[in-house]
């Protein structure tokens, strides 16, 4: 660990325990150093009986019309950004980034290239760089490529006054951000106020929740992030992997960091080098909220006691169901009440059921990995609404899939050679999350 980087993680300690009094201590720095700086200044010579020079010059004023020829001789570019509208027509996307150029909207209409790009794109971000006289000169367009890349839709003005498109492919670079946030009612909430993207918070989730119920969070719990941004031409284009993470909840701390060794898959350790990967997801969704536990309840329809044997998640028609191991598709098709189901042997006399989906993106036969989108939830079969009814058996019996999740650790070890890199690479870790607390800590004592 440098000398800095240890410098860093005091200051983060300090910053996070005593916030009062280094407030206190750098209002007092701030008038110190305001008092040596006039000390110095007042060593100066006496201004007074500096010598005084007088100097003389005829300027010559330019005329009006002077000046109209040398405004008319200079000339800007215009630059603008504006997202792609379903309505869109060439002529009011133009519009709005503030480009009144005829030939160039033709252009976006007619070419084959540039139109299905732009126009056939609602959500994607165009931006224009335009004469001052309100005339297209280049046109940029970005969306996601291939792993690591994106794709960058180029229209230029030609110095025949015409114009010319090209679709380029170039490399995401990746940045790392940092978030953090305190509980005061919902996750949801929380995440909400930090910024901190969506794709992150189911991260955060997939990582923690063998660890925290997410669905019985503390006010007062808090957490801190740190993950990847993959931009384009220095522009997010989308959330890329949470490099390391810390949850407080119910005084317990948490922690987690991304560590691939030689030769191996990457996955999530504690800053101790434990393992943190399971075999399987605790949910079969994003988050989301459990309607009804793996316990005896009155069922809705029959009105009658029974033992729930499964897991409901309420959720809108149409979300996306993943399933939370690799394995094999056993089954898909209509089971009675259950509707359109998904079934899934993950091997070891584990399976899984997926239950009243909307629709099956999968086939009998099929290998899934973890996390692979199989359905989508819907209300088929015996449903008073839409949810996904989700089952975990081992060999034959149905366990709650909650707490089997949870004791399914892949045994990950690190190696000799692997563990003085995972060390310097966790003591920035530690500095990187320090950092990113004390930040939560100021904020919320303000």
């Amino acid at each position: 660990m440098t000398a800095g980087e240890r410098l860093v993680a005091r200051a983060g300690h300090v910053l996070q325990h005593h916030p009062r009094q280094v407030t206190a201590i750098v209002a007092a720095l701030l008038l110190t150093m305001g008092g040596g700086a006039y000390a110095v200044a007042s060593l100066g010579p006496d201004p007074a009986a500096l010598p005084v020079r007088e100097i003389l010059e005829t300027v010559q004023p330019l005329s009006l019309e002077q000046q109209a020829e040398a405004l008319d001789a200079h000339h800007f570019s215009l630059f603008t950004a504006e997202a792609v509208r379903s309505s869109d027509t060439a002529e009011a996307l133009l519009a709005r980034l503030g480009v009144n150029d005829a030939a160039a909207a033709a252009f976006l209409r007619q070419d084959a290239v540039a139109r299905p790009q732009v126009l056939g794109a609602p959500g994607r971000q165009v931006s224009a760089e335009a004469t001052d006289g309100r005339n297209l000169l280049r046109l940029t367009v970005r969306w996601p490529g291939d792993e690591g890349t994106f794709k960058r839709l180029v229209v230029e003005r030609q110095p025949s006054g015409g114009f010319a498109s090209r679709v380029e492919t170039a490399p995401l670079v990746a940045s790392l951000r940092v978030g953090s946030g305190s509980i005061r009612s919902t996750l949801f909430q929380a995440v909400d106020e930090a910024g901190i993207p969506d794709a992150v918070t189911s991260q955060l989730v997939d990582i923690f929740s063998a660890d925290v119920d997410f669905h019985r969070l503390h006010p007062g719990d808090r957490f801190a992030v740190v993950y990847e941004t993959l931009e384009a031409d220095g522009e997010p284009m989308r959330t890329g992997r949470v490099v390391s993470a810390q949850f407080v909840n119910g005084g317990r701390n948490l922690d987690a960091m991304w560590f691939q060794q030689a030769g191996q898959r990457g996955g999530y350790f504690d800053l101790q080098g434990r393992s943190l990967e399971r075999a399987f997801l605790v949910s079969p969704m994003e988050v989301t909220r459990i309607t009804s536990g793996f316990a005896m309840r009155l069922h809705p329809i029959h009105h009658t006691w029974r033992a729930h044997t499964g897991v409901d998640f309420g959720a809108p028609t149409g979300a996306p169901v993943r399933t939370i191991g690799s394995g094999l598709v056993q089954f898909t098709g209509v089971q009675n009440g259950y509707g359109n189901v998904v079934e899934i042997d993950h091997g070891k006399g584990n399976t899984t059921l997926y239950a009243h989906l909307s629709r099956i993106d999968v086939r009998r036969g099929q290998a899934v990995e973890r996390g692979q989108r199989i359905g989508a939830v819907g209300s088929t079969g015996w449903a008073t609404g839409p949810h996904l009814h989700f089952e975990f058996k081992e060999k034959g019996v149905q366990r709650d899939p909650l707490e089997v999740a949870r004791r399914y650790v892949v045994p990950t070890e690190l190696t000799a050679q692997a563990r003085p890199n995972f060390e310097r690479l966790a003591e920035v870790m530690r500095t990187q999350l320090a950092v990113a607390a004390s930040a939560n800590m100021v904020a919320s004592a303000r």
